[in-house]
């Protein structure tokens, strides 16, 4: 069964693009946990509050095949701008080291693991806040998509650990909550924002 169709919008309510990703379903599957894991495990680490991360699993009723996608829901409270964008790149970066650790990486993989729907997401909301984020250039004063994917492939050489774990229990179980994964790995779910927890 297909997932709620609000699942499948980005953040201004357009359809996420949609890329074949040339696996066979369980491979696919783990790395789309790999890459839900990459996104809650840099927020925590990051002070951003985790309070669930999941992958989405159906089958395309025509064809037999398969459709994925996950969610991590965020409660981000006061913190730093591009740790946040950095939070928001290590889904495509997690999904991508995935495959060349576990022998399965082709340019065209890789290229299937582009998360267009969370760079935009990092730029249109570092906006609001007077952040620049450019897609394919450094703003002046700002940053670009290179430079915060650079930040997070770093910090998930250092969690890659966490992150593989997190990626298993969450293939296996499909949701997580942010305190099943603190438990897991070790790190601490920063509390709720005050706003959000009254």
């Amino acid at each position: 069964m297909a997932p709620a169709p609000e699942l499948l919008l980005d953040h201004n309510g357009n359809p996420r693009p949609r890329l074949a990703m040339p696996l066979d379903y369980e491979a696919a599957r783990l790395g789309m946990a790999f890459h839900e894991a990459g996104h809650a495990v840099l927020a925590m680490t990051y002070g951003i509050h985790v309070m669930t991360s999941e992958v989405i699993a159906w089958n395309l009723t025509n064809s037999g095949g398969y459709s994925l996608t996950g969610v991590t829901y965020i409660q981000p409270g006061g913190i730093r701008p591009w740790h946040f964008a950095a939070h928001c790149a290590a889904g495509q970066v997690a999904q991508a080291q995935y495959l060349m650790t576990y022998g399965l990486w082709t340019p065209q993989r890789a290229a299937a693991c582009t998360a267009v729907h969370d760079r935009e997401r990092a730029i249109d909301i570092l906006a609001s806040h007077g952040y620049r984020l450019g897609r394919d250039h450094v703003p002046a004063g700002g940053k670009s998509w290179g430079m915060v994917r650079g930040m997070a492939r770093q910090k998930i050489a250092l969690l890659w650990r966490e992150i593989r774990t997190v990626a298993h229990a969450m293939n296996e179980n499909t949701q997580l909550t942010g305190e099943q994964i603190a438990a897991m790995t070790g790190l601490t779910n920063p509390p709720l924002p005050e706003a959000v927890a009254s």
